[in-house]
């Protein structure tokens, strides 16, 4: 579980979908995700959405306005009102998603202006709730304080944003009332901006200063942005929370790329498997402290990760190849840390605001990859929700790999996938350890009500838990890989002793 557990639930939660997996919906109003919720996202499994930072911000023309806040005690922004983002929780919840909230309390917004809720301010002097001496004194932070100068990371301005001094008892107890009053509207957790730049103990302070059981009567979950440099120990906010894995993201853009001759095969020795997680990079040991992901919105804009929705001319992973959906259906076959799926727009000028238009037509139909990406609607991650779900706390068994770029596993006695990152077919039989019987390929499809058939190709297990595949290459028109589980069996089991063969259209 992603989120910290510091306090047993006080309540009966409500009936909550699996926390395996969350999505960042980034930058849609809460009128959208509202929708999104009851539509789509509840019915589909994930356990939550992470929604972009509710509060009073810079009313600019540029997306990281939402990330220079001005008001923590007003709570309109691009995305709505506070009353538009109450019904979103209500709602949410009444679907069986949790709602985490991204938090920015390093820093307030820079120049002056008025904001998205009407309030004047002033850089680093005149806010509707802080004045000069809320704020560390002015200094940059240099690209050198990374390596061995942690006061100034903490202490200084990030890009220029005016600094607030989180030791403050002042300061803290602003927070800890924007805090308390987003647990007390129904928000489930938080993930902490810039977490890195604010010293240990002042988050720390903060953090035990509000209640850490969601009115659900779940324990308040919370994870933290925290970009590893020379400075920080990222261990040490582990008492906080869990952290941001953008080792995670590193490594599928190394991986599924063929990055410094990295390739998917090299998986295991790279972070470890369960029981002996770590690797040679050196992810946590305990994987439950990590949050991951194969991109957020600043790598995709960054280049720091596989991006899907990046036309800026940046290399995109969608583009004359299946990459990108194949390292989401990695991360959600895989047990490593909690993850997310991230959802946002297409862009071509990597500072551009959200798109204006709603990702909805008239009649309520999703333009999915029109402006919005609607990723999280893509069926073949979509239905990948389900598998993480199913094979949660199981191992890994049976690894094996083709060439460099082709893996298969199994996930314990429940769940088999098979991803061809190669631009050649992969032509092999497996062990999947399922019972004998005609599973759907959720990457393509899944059963009907019934069970009586699959809505696209199905995969015959033999008695002994063997199937052949013919997976066609990467580069074409389908997603090249198998994943199967058991709740997506279909009616009865096959006494065939072979393996039959599988052709993946």
């Amino acid at each position: 579980m992603a989120g910290m557990t510091v306090a047993a639930a006080s309540a009966p939660a409500h009936a909550f979908n699996p926390r395996d997996t969350s999505v960042q919906m980034f930058h849609w109003k809460w009128t959208d995700i509202a929708k999104e919720c009851s539509s789509f996202l509840g019915p589909q499994g994930y356990g939550g959405v992470q929604i972009s930072p509710p509060s009073s911000a810079n009313r600019g023309s540029n997306w990281w306005d939402i990330y220079q806040p001005v008001d923590y005690t007003n709570l309109t922004s691009k995305m709505g009102t506070g009353a538009e983002l109450q019904a979103m929780i209500n709602t949410c919840h009444a679907a069986g998603v949790r709602v985490y909230a991204d938090i920015v309390v390093n820093h307030l917004a820079a120049g002056s202006g008025t904001s998205t809720a009407g309030a004047n301010w002033v850089a680093a002097s005149s806010y509707p709730r802080f004045s000069a001496a809320d704020f560390h004194p002015a200094c940059d932070i240099q690209g050198s304080d990374y390596s061995n100068n942690r006061n100034a990371v903490t202490q200084c301005r990030l890009v220029g944003l005016p600094d607030l001094d989180t030791g403050a008892s002042y300061v803290q107890g602003q927070i800890r009332n924007y805090l308390s009053s987003l647990i007390g509207m129904g928000i489930d957790g938080f993930r902490f901006d810039a977490a890195k730049h604010i010293r240990q103990s002042d988050l720390q302070t903060i953090v035990n200063g509000v209640t850490h059981t969601t009115t659900a009567g779940e324990p308040l979950w919370i994870t933290q942005e925290i970009i590893t440099d020379g400075t920080v120990d990222r261990n040490s906010y582990l008492s906080i929370g869990t952290i941001n894995e953008f080792k995670y993201a590193t490594a599928m853009k190394e991986t599924f790329r063929n990055l410094n001759g990295a390739s998917i095969s090299q998986m295991r020795s790279i972070m470890g498997t369960p029981g002996n997680w770590g690797g040679t990079w050196g992810f946590f040991t305990d994987s439950s402290k990590a949050t991951v992901f194969i991109n957020n919105w600043d790598t995709e804009r960054n280049g720091d990760s596989m991006n899907a929705s990046n036309r800026s001319g940046a290399t995109n992973d969608t583009q004359g190849s299946k990459r990108y959906d194949l390292a989401n259906i990695f991360m959600l076959a895989w047990p490593y840390g909690e993850a997310q799926v991230h959802s946002g727009f297409i862009f071509t000028d990597t500072n551009a605001d959200a798109p204006a238009a709603s990702p909805f037509d008239a009649n309520g139909n999703p333009l999915i990859n029109q402006q919005w990406d609607f990723i999280h609607r893509w069926a073949d991650i979509a239905n990948m929700v389900a598998f993480r779900a199913v094979t949660s706390g199981q191992g890994v068994d049976n690894f094996t790999s083709g060439s460099a770029n082709q893996i298969a596993f199994n996930r314990g006695g429940k769940g088999f996938v098979a991803i061809n990152n190669e631009f050649s077919a992969w032509n092999q039989s497996f062990q999947t350890l399922l019972p004998a019987g005609t599973y759907c390929n959720v990457v393509h499809g899944v059963a009907n009500a019934g069970k009586t058939a699959c809505t696209a190709d199905a995969v015959v297990v033999a008695a002994n838990g063997t199937v052949t595949l013919s997976i066609p290459a990467n580069g074409g028109n389908t997603v090249p890989a198998v994943a199967l589980h058991i709740n997506q069996k279909l009616g009865g089991a096959s006494n065939d002793t072979t393996a039959p063969r599988c052709q993946l259209a």
